[in-house]
C-alpha cells in the first residue's frame, strides 16, 4: 500500500511540475541591437518600434519610424496595439527603465514578441545612426 501511495504522489508531483512548465510566462527580455537592419525591418512594417519617452523627448529626436507612446499611458494604447499582437515590437526610452515598465504591461496582455532596444536612445546615439526631429 505504501508503494502505491508513494507512486501516486510522485505521479502527481511530476504532473504538477510539467503543468507549471507549460503555463509559465516568459520573464526573460529579448534585446535587439541598434543597427541599420532594425531601420529596414521597421520601414518595411515587419517590426513595430515604440518610443515610450515623453512627447517632448520624442520631438527632440527619435529613431526613424518610431511611434510615441509614453510609458505612463501604455494601457491606453493597448487597443491600438492589438493588431500588432503577434508582430515583433521593439520598445525603447532614454536608458531602459521606462521601456521595461512598458514591456511588462504588454507581456501581461499577451503580446508575444516584445523586445527591448539594447542601449535605448543613448545607445542609438552612440552608433551614430540617424535621428528624426519634429
Amino acid at each position: 500500500m505504501r508503494l502505491v501511495v508513494t507512486g501516486f504522489l510522485v505521479a502527481v508531483g511530476i504532473a504538477l511540475f510539467l503543468s507549471l512548465q507549460f503555463t509559465a510566462k516568459a520573464t526573460t527580455q529579448k534585446e535587439v541591437e541598434a543597427s541599420p537592419y532594425l531601420l529596414e525591418r521597421v520601414a518595411s512594417n515587419n517590426w513595430l518600434l515604440i518610443d515610450v519617452r515623453s512627447p517632448e523627448e520624442y520631438a527632440d529626436g527619435h529613431i526613424p519610424g518610431a511611434i510615441n507612446m509614453p510609458h505612463e499611458n501604455i494601457n491606453g494604447y493597448l487597443s491600438k496595439l492589438e493588431q500588432h499582437k503577434n508582430k515583433p515590437i521593439i520598445i525603447y526610452c532614454r536608458s531602459g527603465r521606462r521601456a521595461k515598465l512598458a514591456m511588462k504591461v504588454l507581456q501581461e496582455h499577451d503580446f508575444t514578441d516584445v523586445m527591448h532596444l539594447e542601449g535605448d536612445i543613448l545607445g542609438w546615439n552612440e552608433t551614430g545612426l540617424a535621428l528624426e526631429q519634429m
